[in-house]
Parts: C-alpha cells; structure tokens; sequence
C-alpha cells in the first residue's frame, strides 16, 4: 500500500483527520481510537495498521480505515459533553394583590394583541382603536388594586417597551413580578431603571437603606429615591440631597434640583439661595425659578422691586395708562438672580429683560402698584407704547409659574372674546396653560362656552387640558360642535384630532346621544361628495368605542378577590 491513501488525503474528511481537534464525546478511549486512525491515513495502512482494525484483511484494511474515520467524524462532529447546570433563577417574589377578574383578563388578552394588529391603510372603519383603549384600561385596573396574570406578563411589557407613556401605569400592574421577569430579559431592563437595586427602592423612612442607596446606587436609582424620599418627607429629601451636594455633577445638580418642585416651601429657600451662585448657569436658573414660585421669598422681592420700577401707571393721561421703561442693562445682581442676559435671535435685549423680570415678580406686588386694582382690572388697562404683548405674555407665564387662578381667569377673558382680541393673550398654548390652573369644573365650563362660541377648528390644545371624563357641558358642546360640522358637509378628516379625543375623553354614557349620528344622513348638492358616508362611520367607531369603554370599566368594577394560594412561577424569559 502507499504512504497515504488517495482517497484519504483528497476527499472531503481529508481536514477532519489531519487536523487536531478536541474530542468532544464519545467513550472514554474515542480519542485514542481517533488519533490511530489519523496516524494510520497519515502513515499508510502498510506501515502503521490501527490496532481497533486488527481483525481486516490487509486489502480490506483501506477501506475499513476510511468507514472507521466517517463514523467517527459524524460522532465528533455531533457528540456534546454536557456542561455544568446554569443555576435556576430567583423563586419569583409574591404579589398580594388580587387577580382580574376572568372578563378582564380576557380583554387585557384582546388589548395586548390588538397593540399590534396592523392597521388597515386609509379609512379607520368603524371598530375601536384597542391601542388606544390599553392606557385607560391599565389605569382603571390600577385604581381598583389588581395584579397583572402571570402569563400577559411578557406581552405587557412589549407594550411598556414600544410606548413609554404605558410604563408607569403597565409597571404598576406587572408588580414585583414584572421586574423579577425584567431582570431575565435585556430587553426588558428600562423596567428597572429608576429603581433600586432588585427592582425596589427603600422604604423613605428606612435611613440606613435610604443612605446606602444614595451613597453607592446609579444615578437613575438617586433620582427615584430622591423623588420618594421628597414625598414622603420633603425635609428629609432636602437634607438628603443638601449632604451631597457640593460633590456632585452640574448635570446631575441640575436634575436633583428638580425634584425639589415636589412640595416646594419656603424651607427651601435658604438652600435655593445657596444655589444662586453655583457654577453651572442651568443650575441657578432652575434655582431662580422655583424661589419665584415662592412669593414670600427674598428673591421674589427683589424681582418685585425691580418690576415695579419698569412698570407703572400714568394718571396724567385721559384714561389711567400702563406705562413701561424696560431696563437698560441686566447687572451682574440681576443674572445671578436667574436672568440670561444674552436674548434669542430675534429679540431686542430690553424686551426680553422685562419679560423676565415680570415672569419672575409675584403677582401680589401689582394690585398695590396700580391703586389697589385686581387683576381683572389691571390686564383691562391699555398699556403705552405697544408695550401689551410683551407685558401680558409676562404675566401670563408668572400665573403659570405661581399657580394664580384669579390672574389666569383675568388674562383668560371671556371665552365668547375672539382669541385675536382677548384680553390677555391671543396664543391658545398660553391659554392653555392658563385653563390648568383653574379648577376642573371651571375649565370644562370655559372650553365648552369656547367651543360653543367658535366651534372646534381652535378648540384642539384647550381641550387637552380638561379632566376625563369630559365633565358636562363639556361633553354635549362637543357633540354638538361635531353635529354642526357634519351638517356644513366638510371630510371629517379636518377633525380627526378631536374625534381621537373624544374617543377616549367622552364619558361613556355619551354613547346614547351620539347614537342617532349614527345614520348616513342625505348628502345636500353643496357638500363634499361621500362626506355624509365618512361621518357616519367616524360616529359608529366612537359609539362602539364608547360602549367599549364602559364594558371595559363594568368587568373591572368586580372588587379584587381575596389572595389565594401562590400562583405558579413566572417561567424563565426567552
């Protein structure tokens, strides 16, 4: 025989047996039977016969070798020593609140799978948006105390990670068992950002693990520690952030500072005033800020004075005028107190000074500056020299800021007025802001009064603000402002934006006056061709999303059952 077969050296096992590889199964003495099969193909079968072959003739001896060598790559090749067992997860914490009830849980099924349906291409068609639906569901079952089923706990965070406004609310109801799940899977992990270490912060009234938290946890773990701890104890919060604070980051400062809006006194004022003179100028706006929420404070009266100064009331003219002289520079007093020096493009230097100083004011120092007049009176006055604009707009962003219902009702103005000539401001943003200060009741009667005097095309921003459900008149405005807009025969495409809300805003017994909108009405030779068809399928999804609604809140009035025994643990995630 050769040295080394032919078929040996060429044919496609020729590397498996001339290369030296681990053996990685088989009987305890398959590695030497391998190594004499490669020496043997090496060698030659005439030199070097493999003693497991002794029993073939030398003829046969060849062929034998070449069987021998397949069989015992295919058992190489497929062979697996099995490693040391991984060690099983944590048993996964207990959650003591009761389990949905069987019909909710189902919808919870139908909510989490219609997250991702696709959506059909053009027309909406007449059924409801379920992923719409999922957030009020979320927050209801939260309300009443239930616990998420073990089995959508998977599915439910999928829908907290595709949609951030779902976290707290999906959060809230996976429990501890969601972050216990969260742990297993990377891409569940933003589940445990913002808490402590095991998915869970201290109790605020535990100092020692309050500490250890602060000192040696991430900076997401502090925020959240530093928000729980400002809740329960706001001094406690501010001592806590106060015995750090020097050694910390300006970014990270900046963040911390935050948190002190979370019952904001004037205990804080000393430390604020402290921060006035830090190093990052983010830091001390922020600082400036929440001292001028606090109208007793000594910034808020050195803004004061500094207002009153510009602004004044001229009782030589015909009829008692505002007067403004805007400041001429911003001193070094004035920037550490919060003011940027520097304006955007576009605006004159003095302008924007006095709409800072003014923003920054409390409010209490102008009825006594214009003769003991209130607000109301005040913001009727005409102002000199084109000042209004930015005075008002000044106003408007300190009544904001400070909370003042009696200023934002002044500048808010009748809402029969035309946005363009309101008293106040003519931005429906600013207005906006102006209506959440106001009582929830009080801001539903003046969006509907608005709607009813202007319709809906500018009513969008104001009805984001009102509480849900839309508390009547609130609600039938609507309704009738979208009855008016379907007999004027325009695409209901112009008010989808208020359709979506009204879908999740209406209360749902609205469902009963809507029901008659319902009915494809006849098409008048002036409107848009199939208008009246598009309407009445925009009128039969809210109807059925409404009664959606209210079967959805009728299976989870069933109060919690009491716990039972354990459910079983939560598999391994994937």
């Amino acid at each position: 025989m050769e040295k080394a077969t032919t078929p040996a050296a060429t044919g496609p096992d020729a590397t498996v047996l001339t290369t030296a590889v681990p053996a990685v199964g088989g009987s305890p003495g398959a590695d030497g039977v391998w190594e004499e099969l490669v020496t043997a193909a090496l060698l030659g079968t005439d030199r070097r016969a493999p003693a497991s072959l002794s029993g073939v003739a030398g003829a046969d001896l060849p062929g034998a070798l070449l069987d021998a060598a397949a069989l015992h790559t295919v058992r190489r090749r497929a062979g697996l020593r099995p490693g040391p067992a991984a060690a099983p997860p944590e048993r996964a914490p207990d959650d003591p609140r009761g389990p949905l009830p069987e019909a909710a849980r189902r919808r919870l099924d139908q909510l989490l799978a219609g997250r991702t349906a696709p959506s059909p291409a053009g027309r909406r068609g007449a059924a409801p948006d379920l992923a719409e639906l999922l957030p009020q569901w979320l927050t209801l079952a939260n309300e009443r105390g239930y616990r998420a089923p073990a089995a959508a706990l998977p599915a439910l965070l999928d829908a907290a990670r595709a949609r951030t406004d779902l976290r707290p609310q999906a959060l809230r109801l996976a429990g501890p068992r969601g972050l216990w799940l969260a742990r297993l899977n990377p891409e569940w992990r933003f589940a445990l950002r913002g808490a402590g270490a095991g998915g869970s912060l201290p109790a605020p009234d535990d100092p020692e693990g309050v500490r250890a938290l602060w000192d040696e946890g991430l900076f997401a773990e502090r925020v959240a520690l530093l928000a729980a701890v400002r809740t329960h104890d706001p001094a406690a919060g501010l001592a806590l952030l106060a015995s750090t604070w020097s050694a910390e980051r300006a970014e990270d400062r900046l963040m911390f500072l935050d948190s002190l809006r979370t019952a904001l006194s004037g205990a804080d004022e000393p430390f604020l005033e402290t921060a006035l003179g830090d190093r990052s100028r983010n830091v001390r706006a922020t600082a400036a800020e929440l001292l001028s929420a606090l109208p007793a404070s000594a910034l808020a009266a050195r803004m004061a004075g500094r207002a009153v100064s510009c602004v004044g009331l001229d009782r030589t003219a015909p009829a008692p005028t505002i007067t403004v002289e805007a400041p001429h520079e911003c001193d070094t007093a004035m920037q550490r107190d919060g003011l940027t020096a520097t304006p955007p493009a576009g605006r004159g230097e003095r302008s924007w000074w006095l709409g800072q100083l003014v923003e920054a004011a409390p409010l209490s120092c102008w009825p006594p500056r214009f003769g003991g007049r209130g607000p109301a009176e005040i913001v009727a006055l005409p102002v000199a020299d084109d000042w209004q604009g930015e005075l008002h707009a000044a106003w408007c962003r300190a009544a904001v800021r400070q909370r003042d219902a009696a200023w934002s009702r002044a500048l808010l103005g009748s809402p029969a007025i035309p946005p363009a000539t309101g008293p106040g401001t003519s931005s429906l943003a600013e207005r906006a802001q102006l209506l959440a200060t106001l009582s929830p009741a009080e801001r539903a009667l003046w969006v509907a009064s608005f709607i009813a005097a202007h319709g809906l095309s500018e009513a969008f921003q104001l009805l984001g603000v009102c509480e849900v459900p839309w508390a009547e008149p609130l609600g039938g405005a609507v309704i009738d402002a979208l009855d008016i807009a379907r007999d004027a025969g325009s695409y209901p495409w112009s008010f989808s934006g208020v359709m979506g809300l009204a879908e999740r805003c209406l209360a749902p017994e609205a469902a009963r006056q809507l029901e008659a909108l319902t009915a494809r009405p006849d098409e008048a030779e002036d409107t848009s061709p199939g208008a009246g068809g598009y309407w009445s399928e925009a009128f039969q999804r809210l109807v059925s999303t409404l009664r959606l609604r209210a079967a959805m809140r009728a299976e989870l009035t069933e109060p919690p059952a009491p716990p039972g025994p354990r459910a079983p643990s939560v598999p391994t995630a994937p």
